[in-house]
């Protein structure tokens, strides 16, 4: 009876889906419409304002992570691979995903299915802080969408400058983030892997146990 009674943690109590990497549940924390910077309080799993938005820029598209996801040793080994960088860290978050659709989504604390099709390696200093990119499922514009070359490129030039400038005053001439790669979907399939690999490690195999998850190659 308790467990009916409560609503399941977002993050811990949510699965990523029978079909992930293919197609994954992702938990919205952020709307276009969105003047605040919301985020999961990770203790209580209550939505909750982390910050007011500074600047201009709101996040072009929906925003929110990967459930049961993780980003530690093997999502940092990965950027270490596939950049050359060495010294780089996992962020200690769940995977962070935007998701592009048609339809107008009025607020967030939602879950939805979508589809990776791609995302943007991003560095934090030398923290990795990934930004995978999806589509909504059965979105009837950008549904359709498997790899990252079929978004127009302004849309993905909106979701670099987003993340490129979120956290630069106009003074400061110097960027806090850095996106070295715009990636495809099999470099997307990976960091969830991986991301899920340090989730298991980090929590435990029982929590982050989801069917036809294959571990990291």
């Amino acid at each position: 009876m308790p467990s009916r009674l409560s609503t399941s943690h977002p993050w811990h109590g949510v699965s990523i889906g029978r079909k992930a990497p293919v197609a994954i549940t992702v938990y919205v924390e952020m709307v276009p419409t969105d003047t605040v910077k919301y985020e999961l309080d990770k203790d209580t799993g209550l939505l909750r304002v982390d910050r007011p938005q500074k600047y201009s820029n709101v996040c072009p598209d929906l925003y929110g992570f990967v459930p049961r996801t993780y980003c530690d040793r093997e999502v940092a080994a990965y950027c270490e691979e596939r950049t050359g960088r060495k010294g780089l860290l996992g962020d200690g978050d769940p995977l962070d995903i935007c998701v592009l659709t048609e339809k107008q989504i009025a607020h967030g604390n939602i879950l939805v299915e979508a589809i990776p099709i791609g995302g943007l390696r991003m560095l934090d200093g030398s923290e990795v802080d990934d930004k995978l990119v999806a589509v909504l499922s059965g979105d009837a514009v950008f549904g359709g969408f498997r790899e990252i070359g079929d978004c127009p490129p302004v849309l993905l030039d909106r979701l670099r400058h987003y993340f490129l400038t979120y956290k630069q005053g106009p003074d400061d001439p110097n960027r806090a983030c850095e996106i070295t790669h715009v990636y495809g979907r099999d470099e997307a399939h990976e960091v969830i892997r991986r991301s899920i690999a340090d989730y298991e490690r980090e929590f435990g195999a029982a929590a982050a146990s989801a069917p036809g998850i294959s571990k990291p190659s």
